[in-house]
């Protein structure tokens, strides 16, 4: 069972930006919702790894390699596996995880022989309410994308983004959902409105926020990283230590995708103050 006074850090960095041709209504990084957010082809791998050796500074134990785009394909694992490889080369104990999309076991494989840990790919809302969201590709692509993850004996992450205007029942429907993947570690993300997308307004508050991660610690058992990522710093800000008691055992430092986060030592500076320790290594028995 996880130290609840031990806190995971997570960071992610967003390798190849806002080029994606898919059209989730949540997504800043779509093309065709013309967001301002900075867009860009493959980041210098040099770049890369000194990004993470300052996160690693900052104390994650997890670090993300982002890319938009639907899913995988040859080009994409080439960079993702070479990037793995130098991260790898020069830091010592971080968990390196891939989110790519989805992906056959094959390009999977090829990612776990060349360092990465883990892949998170979330199912983002339930099966039913997909479809009000993102129309180019389905969900069970999804869930395919996840158990091929655990065939492959990779370590999943997989969570969702609660607040783009589904019901009750289909927050509980998500849950269920990423339950029956049994993930390693579960990220459960808020939706953050941007003036340029579909989904105008968030409709979710602070009680209910709290509420779904207290639920999702139950269902998911002690033994699960829960992590608030995304939307975090808009609900939660100086209140986080409810965050924490509703079951919350991680959270992602720094900057998020295409939205700004907060400076990691504020962050560090919080978790001291509310009396919690940063993790030093991924064991969470």
């Amino acid at each position: 069972m996880p130290n609840r006074k031990e806190i995971f850090l997570c960071a992610i960095n967003n390798i190849l930006s806002g080029t994606c041709q898919e059209d989730c209504k949540f997504c800043t990084q779509s093309v065709r919702y013309h967001a301002d957010i900075q867009r860009y082809n493959y980041k210098d791998i040099s770049q890369i790894v000194t990004e993470a050796k300052m996160a690693k500074a900052n104390g994650a134990l997890g670090y993300c390699l982002v890319t938009a785009g639907k899913g995988l394909d040859d080009k994409k694992v080439d960079f993702v596996a070479r990037a793995a490889q130098a991260i790898k080369a020069e830091i010592e104990d971080l968990n390196l995880i891939a989110c790519n999309g989805t992906a056959t076991k094959e390009q999977l494989r090829y990612l776990k022989a060349h360092g990465i840990d883990s892949y998170n790919h979330n199912l983002e809302t339930s099966a039913r309410y997909y479809a009000q969201i993102c129309q180019t590709h389905t969900w069970q692509e999804r869930y395919e994308t996840c158990e091929n993850v655990k065939s492959t004996g990779l370590a999943l992450c997989s969570g969702g983004i609660f607040g783009m205007g589904e019901t009750l029942e289909d927050r509980e429907e998500l849950l269920s959902a990423i339950v029956s993947l049994s993930p390693e570690s579960t990220p459960l993300n808020f939706y953050h409105p941007n003036p340029a997308l579909p989904i105008k307004t968030r409709n979710i508050a602070l009680e209910e926020s709290l509420q779904i991660i207290s639920k999702a610690r139950s269902m998911l058992g002690e033994d699960t990283l829960l992590m608030v990522a995304g939307g975090r710093e808009l609900l939660f800000t100086g209140k986080e230590e409810k965050m924490f008691e509703a079951g919350a055992n991680a959270i992602v430092i720094g900057n998020y995708l295409t939205t700004k986060g907060l400076a990691p030592n504020k962050d560090r500076h919080m978790l001291e103050n509310l009396g919690y320790e940063v993790a030093v290594n991924c064991d969470t028995h």
